[in-house]
Order: structure tokens, then C-alpha cells, then sequence
């Protein structure tokens, strides 16, 4: 089945499909990526980690490594500067820097095992590699919790001791591993539970996944000798980095520059630092640039998966099939340090639906794993999987179509989340209809052990600053300078929408991203943001860029500036349809005519539109072995606008991708003592393109008034639905109601009865 589009509104730049402007780079190996990078006179960096989940450091003795030949420097949590307490803002969410800095690199406590507690510099990989034997570590090794629910419990082993649970700003008086509660409510519970015929109530667990990303994290650091400092790294925030570092290691943000090279994956697991900081240590102890490169077995144990959760939902609806009432409770780990992404799932859970009276509890907690980081929606994969298995179930026990049932009670403009907000103009519903008119709901599944099923997701999408400028050439093309990191094409997707104010071809406008000295402040990649405000900032240095050439004419043409028109290319005056300049011509003029024309905005847009898809799943599961098959896969989602329609459909097809890897396989595998038993990608099972038939998508087109484009954000929601839409599928494949990610195939024999 062919890819749709659902279309609303026609541009002419906008909507097509060019070939992405770093394509060449990329195919051909010419774009440089942070392992890539080096400088002359390089030293390697590697990393000492802690072997155990939960110790406490009673000493560190690095002079054993300090002695081998070809070492240049090491560094412990005592050349950290200890930082002010604060709130660092990393995009996707807020950091304490004292526990940021202490991820870093350990100072009295290793809080999982990887933990970094030293780094090494010396002349070769090698070298750092034996160095770090060389260090020695005293440990008291303590008891360590790896599971939410266990570490919620009264008497389990506490990580941080000055810990205390922040219940909606009252602050708790005991130490604990629950970081914090929220609550969200709407209307009287008690009231709408009362109102239904039926209701639901389940418990669901997932388990810790990672985002998978194929290059590990990385980063090169020069600390020059007059004080500068200079960064290259795999990031999707090269601001956040420079701002990180300046708050970590306690220097002026104008001395720190970050060069932000291609980056080969994140889905949010590279808004944080974790050797960046090192980098710029050790070449500032060595005077040298150095470079540290991860392992895979590092990114696992040492950077942020996404959170596990325990969850309990429950729902009710009339026999008529009208949701009444909602209440579920989410616990979500946080890691080694406070920070998941409770309070997102949270907000997401219930989003798709119009309930009257609902309430939502989260509660954040520790354990003794890497810290949490985000992951393409964070926490609404967890919380969907859980409310969209209890929609279903609900709608089986009423007899209705699981697809109708969602219809009835979909969010529409003016609908109030549970959490709060207010819709505007959404396409939940519009998601729902084009799901139900596709042609995959509507063919035949037949055979034994096979089931379709469906579930919706939702994203809030944000804004957040972005900068742009846009030079003119003398040839007529342009340049176009944003902050942006590109992860899926925005280089693309923010130059198209400059070309369709300027009238240019998409292939006339030459995108660069930037470094943090070379164009202004500019928010991380993540929160589906990017094709949003960095494409505003890109359509309003356009008309910048407009303004002045207008200005331009009317000095040429000795007219008033308010008289001269810009239409398909070309500048004229009103009244006077002899007067005619097109674009190419004048820019050919500029710097005759009074100089160079350079258009500039900086935003902070507050319109972003909420983003709903729905997904529906045919599977087949074998009885013998409990292997789920993926026979066929739709998802549907709301773009507001398809920017680049190719781009979106692989955003589409990537979140489903990994959603249905999250479903069915990925899992960290853990010791009782905090070990990740599977610390690679033979082990860690992501699926493969074996697994897997075509992700047929269809675009809706809602246009987001928000945006002078209508743009939504299309890069997060994907991941939302599929472990539910599976868990669906299986329901209706062999009888048995999955509450468990991943749903393996021994889980799922265990749940048959057969093992």
C-alpha cells in the first residue's frame, strides 16, 4: 500500500518532496561526525566505572596511573568545582546541577554500576585502557534497589540521604527514594465511577529500554591557553551543552564555544552531558585537546535509558459507551538521580480521550540505575501502553468496535485534559476517522493466532527559542545559518520554509547548523520543536530578508517602500505594472546599491499544536513458541502540515519502528545486584528489518493555527502507541491480556499457560 497524505493546504515549496540538502555529505561519508573529529596533537580519554551498582567511595588512589608512561592527566570528582544548587534546564527537562555534576563523575557514592568515578588522558587508547586498571578504588559496596515498586517500600536501601518526597510543594521529613508526587484531577471521581456500567482495572509494568542510537556519545575538548574553550560533540543541543558546562565546571558561558557535529541518532537520550565536561578537564590538566569516545557497553551502563514504570489504570464507561471516569497511578525510575519523565506520561495518559472526571498520581523515584534520560515522547510510551490496553478492554466488554468506541470519546477542540490545558484545534478525531477508512481496517485478517488491534497516542509538543539568519548571494540563492542539530532532516524541512516566503526553490536555500559563537541561542532538538520554532525563526528572518529588499527597490526605483509588491519571485510597484525586478536580479545589485542584505529572528513561540496518531497492528503468534509476528502496520498521525512529506513519513515510520522494538524485545536485563546482563546489540534486541513488514503510513492534515505554516511537531508521538496496539493485536490473537513490556515470547507463554 502506497504512503497518504491527507491534504488541507497547497504551498508551493512547502509539501513537496526535494532531495534533503545533506544528503550527498552523508551517502558518501564526507559529513563528519564526533569520532571523526581530531586535532594534532590529540590525547585519548578514557573513563573508569564502577563495577558496582550501589557503593559507597571511601578512597580514590590514582598515582599508580599517573606514573605509567604515555599518561597526561587523570581526573576525579575533586577537580569538579563543587556547583550551586540550581535547576539547569536541558530542553526536555529540568536537572538538579549538584546531582548532574555528581553523574559525572562520582564523589562519595557510585549509584549504579558505570557509574563514572575517573578519567584518563594519555597518549593513546591503549594506554588510558591500562591506566585505568591502575587506578584504585576503595569501595564499601551497599545493598542496591533496581525496581520501583521495591524501592518505594519502607526499609529498602536509600541512595541519596538527604533525599526527601516533594508532595506538590510540601516537602517530606524522612529519607526516602521517592523523589516527588504529583497529582492531576478533574471533576469528582467518586461521581464518575458511579455513572458506569463497566470498569476496567489493571496493573502494567515496563521495563528500562534505551533509545538505541547506532553512534555512541562522544566529545573532543581544547582548553586553549588564553582561557577559551572549545567542544565538538555528537548533541542534540549545542547551547545546552555550552550552558551545562559553563554551570558544571563553574566558567563563564562566553569562554565555552560548541561545535556540534552530525549526530548519528539521540531521540533524546544526547540533551545531557556526560563527557563533555571530562574533555574540557583533562585537556585543561594537559594543556592538549582531548578526545573520549564511548563504548557500547558504556552508552548502556552510563547514559539514560528510558524509565521503567509500574502502573495501575482504571476506567469506567456506560453501557452506551461514554468514558466516565479515569484514575491511574504511575511510578516511574528515575535512576541514580531524581528526573524521570513522570510528569509528561502523566499529562499524555488520558490526553486522547473527553473524560469528565479523572484523576492522575505520579511519583518519581531512585533506583539504583544509569539516571533516566528522555526518549522520544518520554513517558507517554509508558503511560499509553497501560491507558490505551484498559480503553480496549473496556470496549471488548461492551461489545463495541474498538476503533467507534475511541470515536466517541476522542478529544476535540475545547476538550480540558485531565492535567489541565484546553484543546485547541486537534486532529485526534480526524486521526481516528482516517484510521477506520484505511484500507488496512478495512481488508480481512484470517487465519489461527492472529489478531489486529489498535491504539491512539498523543504528544504536547513545545516551542522554546531558536535563532536564524539568512544571507543573500549575488547569484539569487541564499544562505541560512540556524542552531538546530539535524537528527531527521530540519535542515531540510526549515530551508523549504524559507524558500516558500522568499518564492526560491527549496535547492536555492543553503542550510548550515551552526556553532554555539555563530548564530544565536538556540533550545535543543527534542520535544518535536524543531520544524515548529526553528522554522519560524527561519520565516521570520525570511521576511527580513523581504523587508529590506523591498526597501532596496523602492531606493532603486526612488518609490515608497510601502508600494513595492513581492509576487512569485518578483518585485514590483503598485499601480505601475511596468516596474519589474526579479529576485535573482536585485540580489545581483546589492552591493552596488548599499551593501549586503542579511535577514535575522530570534523566537519563542507559544503556539505549538498538540500532536494524536492512531496505529493499527496485525499480528500472528506462535503457540508453540510464543514468537509475535508483525504481518502488517499502519500509523496515522496528524501533521498539521507536512513540511517534507518523505521526512514525516519516516519520522512516522521510525517512532513505530521503535515502538514495536519496545513492545516485543528490548528490556535492560538485570541482575538482582544491578547488573545489566545484555550490554550490547546482539544481546539487547532491536528489531531489524527482517522483523518487520513496510510502516504504511497516512498523513492528516489539521493545520495548527499556531504556526504560520500550520506545522505540528511529528517526530515523538509515533512512539506511543505501538506496545499497546500490540498488546491489542495479541489479545485478539490468542486470548491473553499482555500487562507486561516486553511482551517476549516467553512472557507470553507464560501468560497461555504453556510454560
Amino acid at each position: 500500500m502506497a504512503n497518504k497524505v491527507l491534504v488541507r493546504q497547497e504551498f508551493k515549496v512547502v509539501g513537496t518532496r526535494p532531495i534533503r540538502h545533506d544528503g550527498t555529505d552523508k551517502v558518501t561519508g564526507r559529513a563528519l561526525y564526533g569520532g571523526d573529529f581530531s586535532l594534532p596533537g590529540m590525547l585519548y580519554g578514557k573513563v573508569l566505572r564502577s563495577p558496582h551498582a550501589h557503593a559507597r567511595i571511601l578512597s580514590i588512589d590514582t598515582s599508580a596511573a599517573e606514573a605509567l608512561p604515555g599518561v597526561r592527566g587523570v581526573v576525579t570528582a575533586k577537580d569538579l568545582p563543587r556547583p550551586e544548587e540550581g535547576i539547569a534546564d536541558v530542553g526536555e527537562g529540568a536537572v538538579n546541577l549538584r546531582f548532574l555534576s555528581d553523574n559525572i563523575l562520582a564523589s562519595n557514592k557510585a549509584l549504579y554500576k558505570g557509574h563514572a568515578v575517573a578519567a584518563v588522558a594519555a597518549v593513546d587508547a591503549h594506554t588510558a585502557e591500562a591506566a585505568l586498571a591502575l587506578i584504585k578504588v576503595d569501595y564499601q559496596v551497599l545493598p542496591a534497589v533496581v525496581n520501583v515498586r521495591e524501592a518505594m517500600k519502607e526499609g529498602a536501601p536509600i541512595l541519596h540521604e538527604s533525599l526527601r518526597t516533594d508532595a506538590q510543594g510540601q516537602k517530606g521529613t524522612t529519607p526516602t527514594n521517592i523523589a516527588s508526587r504529583i497529582q492531576f484531577a478533574k471533576g469528582t471521581l467518586e461521581q464518575g465511577f458511579a455513572q458506569a456500567d463497566v470498569v476496567v482495572e489493571r496493573e502494567f509494568e515496563t521495563a528500562t529500554v534505551h533509545q538505541g542510537y547506532i553512534e555512541p556519545h562522544n566529545a573532543t575538548g581544547l582548553w586553549s591557553s588564553d582561557g577559551q574553550v572549545t567542544i565538538w560533540c555528537s548533541t542534540q543541543g549545542a547551547f545546552t551543552v555550552r550552558d551545562l558546562v559553563s554551570q558544571i565546571l563553574r566558567y563563564p558561558v562566553s569562554k565555552i564555544k560548541v561545535v556540534p557535529m552530525e549526530i548519528g541518532g539521540g531521540f533524546g537520550g544526547k540533551t545531557v552531558v556526560y563527557l563533555e565536561p571530562l574533555a574540557a578537564l583533562l585537556s585543561r590538566k594537559t594543556g592538549k585537546p582531548v578526545k573520549l569516545v564511548m563504548t557500547r557497553t558504556e552508552v548502556f551502563e552510563g547514559t539514560g535509558p528510558t524509565p521503567a514504570a509500574s502502573m495501575k489504570v482504571k476506567m469506567g464507561a456506560t453501557r452506551e459507551g461514554k468514558l466516565t471516569a479515569a484514575e491511574a497511578s504511575f511510578a516511574f525510575e528515575a535512576g541514580a538521580y531524581p528526573g524521570s519523565a513522570v510528569g509528561a506520561g502523566c499529562m499524555c495518559a488520558f490526553a486522547p480521550y473527553d473524560i469528565e472526571h479523572g484523576k492522575i498520581d505520579g511519583y518519581d523515584v531512585v533506583v539504583n540505575k544509569p539516571k533516566a534520560a528522555a526518549y522520544r515522547a518520554p513517558g507517554a510510551t509508558q503511560t499509553g501502553f497501560a491507558v490505551e490496553s484498559v480503553v480496549d478492554e473496556l470496549a471488548e466488554k461492551l461489545g463495541l468496535d474498538p476503533i467507534a468506541f475511541r470515536m466517541k470519546n476522542s478529544a476535540r477542540e475545547g476538550t480540558r485534559r485531565i492535567d489541565g490545558p484546553i484543546f485547541g484545534v486537534i486532529g485526534a478525531l480526524d486521526c481516528l476517522e482516517a484510521a477506520r477508512a484505511s484500507d488496512h481496517w478495512s481488508s480481512r485478517l484470517e487465519g489461527p493466532n492472529r489478531g489486529r488491534g489498535v491504539a491512539s497516542g498523543f504528544w504536547f509538543n513545545i516551542g522554546l527559542q531558536s535563532s536564524c539568519t539568512i544571507s543573500v548571494n549575488a547569484d539569487g540563492t541564499v544562505n541560512l545559518v540556524e542552531g538546530s542539530a539535524d537528527i531527521g532532516g530540519t535542515r531540510a524541512s526549515i530551508a523549504m520554509q524559507a524558500a516558500e516566503v522568499l518564492c526560491l526553490r527549496a535547492e536555492e536555500v543553503k542550510p548550515t547548523v551552526a556553532d554555539t559563537d555563530s548564530i544565536g541561542y538556540t533550545q535543543v532538538t527534542g520535544g518535536s520543536r524543531t520544524t515548529f520554532a526553528t522554522g519560524w525563526a527561519a520565516y521570520e528572518a525570511a521576511h527580513d530578508v523581504l523587508r529590506q529588499m523591498k526597501e532596496r527597490v523602492a531606493k532603486i526605483w526612488e518609490a515608497n517602500p510601502a508600494d513595492v509588491t513581492y509576487e512569485e519571485g518578483v518585485f514590483g510597484v503598485k499601480g505601475d505594472p511596468k516596474m519589474q525586478m526579479a529576485f535573482r536580479e536585485l540580489a545581483g545589485k546589492l552591493n552596488h546599491t548599499g551593501g549586503p542584505i542579511v535577514g535575522r529572528a530570534t523566537v519563542d513561540p507559544k503556539g505549538q499544536g498538540g500532536a494524536f496518531a492512531t496505529h493499527i497492528a496485525d499480528v500472528e503468534v506462535d503457540p508453540e513458541t510464543g514468537k509475535v509476528k508483525v504481518l502488517r502496520y499502519t500509523t496515522v498521525q496528524d501533521a498539521g502540515k507536512a513540511v517534507h512529506p518523505s521526512y514525516v513519513e519516516g519520522q512516522m515510520q521510525g517512532g513505530a519502528v521503535q515502538g514495536i522494538g519496545w513492545a516485543l524485545n528490548e528490556e535492560y536485563f538485570m541482575t538482582p545486584g544491578g547488573t545489566m546482563a545484555n550490554t550490547s546489540f546482539l544481546d539487547y534486541r532491536m528489531p531489524t528489518t527482517l522483523d518487520l513488514p513496510m510502516i504504511e503510513t497516512v498523513i492528516v492534515e489539521v493545520a495548527n493555527p499556531g504556526h504560520p505554516f500550520g506545522v505540528r511537531g511529528v517526530g515523538e508521538v509515533p512512539i506511543v502507541p505501538p506496545p499497546a496496539a500490540l498488546a491489542n493485536a495479541i489479545r485478539r490473537a490468542v486470548g491473553v491480556r499482555m500487562t507486561r513490556l516486553p511482551m517476549s515470547p516467553g512472557a507470553i507463554l507464560k501468560e497461555m499457560g504453556t510454560v
